[in-house]
């Protein structure tokens, strides 16, 4: 998601730079990486254990309620950054890596393990190339964030609707949209990372650096979910 609290909007007066943008940034990429690490070890090693895929199978409100958590998560570093400590954040967000890793078990037993590490090193070549974009243009692209934005509300709403229609036609067209808007989303928030990071003090720095991080976070693991269903290989 792509939504900042409204705390960190008011730092564009006259607040001294106190820790520079470079660093920042590598502070949201390092905990971004390792929260990646973290969802793949857990999905990878709970795919393994045929005990917790048959209770998921056999008992489908737990995903419910894994989606219930990782919302209530979001909600909570999101809305309660400013209150928390930087370290209470942090734990936080990887606990979120946690319960992702979680919810994602169930594609090793659906995908190739090949066809994953290929989505994977694809994710992450264009993630890559559209964080540096977003890092490096001195074009504004607030304007194409908020259509991104609305867009993935449409989408959000689209797949809602899917999972009652069960049209094989909307959900390429959903698939084809969720790598265009996050493909664009990516770009925007690294923008936006940056112009907060240039506006902070430096105390902010930490919590900055998880709020950017879960932001990214989500980019590449919605990016890497769409693209998986183009280039993911069935085990069947």
């Amino acid at each position: 998601m792509s939504q900042y609290p409204p705390q960190f909007n008011g730092y564009s007066n006259a607040q001294p730079v106190y820790a520079s943008v470079a660093s920042a940034m590598k502070l949201v990429y390092i905990k971004m990486t390792l929260a990646l690490v973290v969802t793949g070890l857990i999905a990878y090693f709970c795919s393994t254990s045929m005990g917790y895929l048959q209770f998921m199978v056999s008992n489908r409100w737990a995903m419910w309620a894994l989606m219930l958590v990782e919302i209530g998560l979001v909600i909570g570093i999101s809305s309660g950054l400013r209150k928390l400590s930087s370290p209470a954040a942090t734990a936080l967000f990887y606990l979120f890596a946690v319960v992702n890793g979680l919810m994602l078990a169930p594609i090793f037993i659906v995908y190739t393990g090949a066809s994953i590490a290929k989505t994977f090193f694809i994710t992450a070549g264009t993630f890559g190339a559209m964080s540096v974009f977003g890092y490096t243009t001195g074009q504004d692209l607030s304007k194409i964030g908020n259509i991104l934005f609305m867009a993935l509300i449409g989408l959000i709403i689209a797949s809602v609707v899917n999972i009652f229609a069960h049209s094989s036609t909307l959900d390429w067209i959903i698939s084809f949209a969720g790598v265009i808007i996050f493909t664009g989303l990516t770009a925007w928030d690294t923008q936006q990372i940056k112009q907060m990071a240039s506006m902070m003090p430096a105390s902010e720095t930490g919590r900055l650096a998880t709020l950017g991080a879960l932001s990214l976070y989500l980019d590449f693991i919605n990016l890497f979910l769409y693209l998986l269903r183009f280039f993911g290989s069935s085990r069947d």
